[in-house]
């Protein structure tokens, strides 16, 4: 149900409905609403999707929760499981792998004291490979965030790993 409804079903906050139901005029039916209405859902939520949220958002947008789960399954960038503050996704493509992407993600490793797909103890960052991030002429590289890294040593990523709030 919607963050309005009275019954036990899954809920939305009333902030984030509202955002929601403000985009609608945007778009010209509720599957092409699906994809900011996750992401609003997912920023509101920490950064990830829980089954109750996807139950929420295919309530909302009178979808079927598979097509929804379908969705968020499909696209890397919605997370059906805690993540940092932070996302580090380190190419692992063969660009990447023949200039240093398996050294970066030791550093990483080494660095946050966790491993790949866990999310450090103060919940500041996370980190995975991915196969390919489309910037091969700039090997090794990584997104953190939403800002590709390219050229990267593993000196200028220890730094800005340090970087990060």
């Amino acid at each position: 149900m919607t963050g309005n409804d009275t019954d036990a079903g899954p809920r939305l906050a009333r902030v984030i409905v509202d955002q929601i139901d403000a985009l609608r005029a945007r778009y010209p039916t509720e599957e092409a609403l699906l994809l900011p209405a996750l992401h609003l859902v997912q920023e509101h939520a920490g950064g990830w999707l829980s089954e109750e949220s996807i139950e929420a958002v295919a309530d909302l947008l009178h979808l079927p929760v598979a097509k929804v789960a379908g969705v968020v399954s499909f696209y890397d960038m919605y997370h059906e499981h805690p993540v940092g503050r932070h996302r580090i996704r380190v190419c692992t493509n063969l660009s990447c792998q023949l200039r240093g992407a398996e050294e970066l993600m030791e550093l990483l490793q080494r660095e946050l004291a966790v491993g790949e797909g866990q999310i450090t103890p103060d919940g500041r960052c996370s980190f995975v490979h991915f196969e390919c991030l489309g910037s091969c002429d700039t090997a090794p590289m990584a997104m953190i965030d939403d800002d590709y890294h390219e050229n990267l040593t593993p000196g200028r990523l220890r730094q800005i790993v340090r970087e990060l709030k």
